[in-house]
Order: C-alpha cells, then sequence, then structure tokens
C-alpha cells in the first residue's frame, strides 16, 4: 500500500555531490533544481549504489561542476506536467546519465533526482530501497548487452534454447543478465569463483565454471559441444576476453564486452564483436572522450523504454532480484567512502548502497 503523502513545495536548490578541478569530489550546497518538464517527476533521494564507472570519471570524462553518480531510489515529491501512473509517495529506483556535458546537473549524487525519459521503475512493497537502488546501472547495460548480441527479451522468449555465456557471473550485471536470459528461454552458463555457484545457479544459471580453472575455456566447449555462439563478458580484461574467444564454437558466433575490449585477444575472424556504453540506453548519446562519444538515437530510447517496461513488470511478479548489498549509512558525506571500496576492490558478490 503506498504511503499517503501530500507534495512538497518544490525545492529551489539541492546538495550534491560534484566533481571539483583537479578531479576533487565535494559536497556542495545550493546547486539549482531546474523545473519539471512534462513527463518528470521529483524523487527525495532515500538511497544511491555505486558503480565502478563512478570511480572512472577522470580527466576528459569530467564536466566541472557537474554531479557524479548514475543509480538512486527514493520517494516522489512532487509532479510535473501530464505526469502518468505516478502518485506522491510512490517509492521509485532509476539511472542518471552522469557527466554528460549537456546535463551535468542530472547524476543521482544528490539530495534530489528528477526522473529520467522512461529509465525508472515504481518499487513494489516487496522489494526494499536499498534494493532498489542497484537496479539502474545494472538493467540497462544487461539489457543493452543482450540486444548487442541479438538476444530477445523475456516478453518474447525463444522456442528453441542456446547456450549464453556470462562471464564475471557474480558481478551486478551479470546477475541481472543471467535472470533476463533464462527468462528469455535461453540457457547462461557462466564463469565466477566456486563461492559464487550457488548462488547464480539460484538466478538462472545451468553451469557456472572456475574462472581461476587454466583449462576453464575448453570445459566450457566441452561442455557446450562447441556449440557455445554466444558470450557476455562483465569482467573486459585482455583474459577474460581470450578465455571467451576460446570457449565459442568451432563456427564462432557474437562477443559484447561492458568496456572497450583489447583488438589483439579478439582474435578469431568468425565471431563478430562489440561492447556496451551503458548511458546510451537514455538515447540521448554520449559526450565522453572517444571512443565513449555516441549521437543521440531514438532506436535506442524506445528500446530502453520497452526494456524497463519489461522490468516493471517482472520485478512486479517477484521475477526479478536485486544484487546482494553493502549498506553504508550517512548519505552524500559517506559516498566517497563508498567509491573507495568499489575502486580498491574490497566487494565481492556486493553492491554498495549508501543509505540517506
Amino acid at each position: 500500500m503506498r504511503t499517503k503523502m501530500v507534495s512538497i513545495k518544490y525545492p529551489p536548490s539541492q546538495r550534491a555531490l560534484v566533481m571539483g578541478t583537479g578531479e576533487k569530489l565535494h559536497v556542495q550546497d545550493n546547486i539549482e533544481l531546474p523545473q519539471l518538464q512534462p513527463g518528470e517527476f521529483l524523487v527525495r533521494t532515500d538511497a544511491v549504489a555505486v558503480n565502478p564507472s563512478d570511480t572512472k570519471m577522470r580527466g576528459d570524462f569530467v564536466t566541472v561542476g557537474g554531479i557524479l553518480g548514475t543509480d538512486y531510489a527514493g520517494t516522489v515529491v512532487a509532479l510535473g506536467p501530464q505526469v502518468e501512473s505516478i502518485h506522491i509517495g510512490d517509492r521509485v529506483c532509476g539511472a542518471q546519465n552522469a557527466m554528460n556535458a549537456n546535463t551535468p546537473l542530472r547524476g543521482s549524487f544528490g539530495e534530489y533526482n528528477i526522473s529520467a525519459g522512461k529509465i525508472w521503475l515504481k518499487l513494489p512493497a516487496s522489494l526494499s530501497t536499498e534494493g532498489g537502488a542497484t537496479l539502474g546501472a545494472g538493467i540497462s547495460t544487461a539489457g543493452l548487452g543482450i540486444k548487442l548480441l541479438q538476444l530477445p527479451l523475456p516478453d518474447a522468449p525463444v522456442e528453441k534454447s542456446t547456450y549464453v555465456l556470462v562471464y564475471g557471473g557474480s558481478t551486478a550485471t551479470a546477475t541481472i543478465a543471467i535472470q533476463l536470459l533464462r527468462l528469455a528461454n535461453l540457457t547462461p552458463i557462466v564463469t565466477c569463483s566456486p563461492k559464487s555457484a550457488a548462488r547464480v545457479k539460484e538466478l538462472g544459471a545451468e553451469e557456472a565454471f572456475d574462472y581461476h580453472d587454466p583449462d576453464c575455456a575448453n570445459k566450457i566447449k566441452s561442455y557446450t559441444k562447441s556449440n557455445l555462439r554466444y558470450a557476455l563478458d562483465c569482467i573486459t580484461t585482455v583474459e577474460s576476453t581470450t578465455s571467451c574467444f576460446a570457449a565459442l564454437g568451432r563456427a564462432g558466433g557474437r562477443y559484447v564486452s561492458l568496456d572497450p575490449f583489447a583488438e589483439h585477444a579478439a582474435t578469431r575472424a568468425t565471431v563478430k564483436t562489440d561492447w556496451v556504453l551503458g548511458p546510451s540506453i537514455f538515447g540521448d548519446g554520449s559526450t565522453w572522450p572517444a571512443p565513449y562519444g555516441r549521437p543521440p538515437s531514438e532506436e535506442i530510447r524506445a528500446y530502453g523504454q520497452r526494456l524497463w517496461n519489461i522490468a516493471q513488470k517482472l520485478v512486479d511478479e517477484g521475477k526479478l532480484q536485486h544484487h546482494p548489498v553493502r549498506v553504508l549509512e550517512g548519505g552524500l558525506d559517506e559516498i566517497p567512502a563508498g567509491l573507495d571500496l568499489v575502486r580498491l576492490g574490497k566487494l565481492s558478490g556486493e553492491k554498495c548502497v549508501v543509505r540517506f
């Protein structure tokens, strides 16, 4: 049941975590909040998640004075014109196109967030705010990876299943991808550490292979009878690319990574390759430096809307689980500690969520 709540007086400004000169992060007061446009609503931030991409905003990726952060969850406190299906008091989660030079104040690490297109969903009572905060980048990135592999989403399941390798199966994006693939009647197999094997199988992976095993790729090839045609690389190192290429069957297939991959590791002409740019999901393009820059795309915008509509249905039906969380208390002032946890590799099978 939705909590009864009245709209607040629209705040003219907020506090947020911004990138300053010299790539220094600081909490800044009195950052202007733009007025809501048609279809937009204002969210009081209750929790944010920290992604690896947040730790990589350096150099030409930075818009000085821009708000950092992609993922958020919170409570709707004000509605713009022409808003449908959202009410004051609803809990929502979503993502922002952070560090876009055209909209530098639309990062998620602030006291408030304004909805971005349809890259959000309402949280049912069964899903915690902290869990919801983990979904924004995960749904978007996994969905884009599936699109680039030319595989279906759960609203159009295949009749005949086929194997899909998810390399790095215990990462936040991978756990979403595993579920979306299984719900589309595909058969995900994964690489992960042995301690994560039971978890990824609960989410829908048919088999898990230890990526530490020097014979990992050959074991995958044997398991799939050399018929593996799809690989989603959620790690993107020379080692992961090499392993994925070695695991793909004799006829080749498709390889998609979550970052630009080392071309010298992509050694087979029969394997078509691509990589995911998560912020492209909004359809607004990317102002990041090459090779990350992108023009706007209405096709991607429409795909993002479809993806998030599907995610809403799955969440409502209890069919899409969020990644395990490690919660930090303290709001904006604690986010730098969360960034350090991610940057220093101190999380394993968890996503850092900072509660406000």
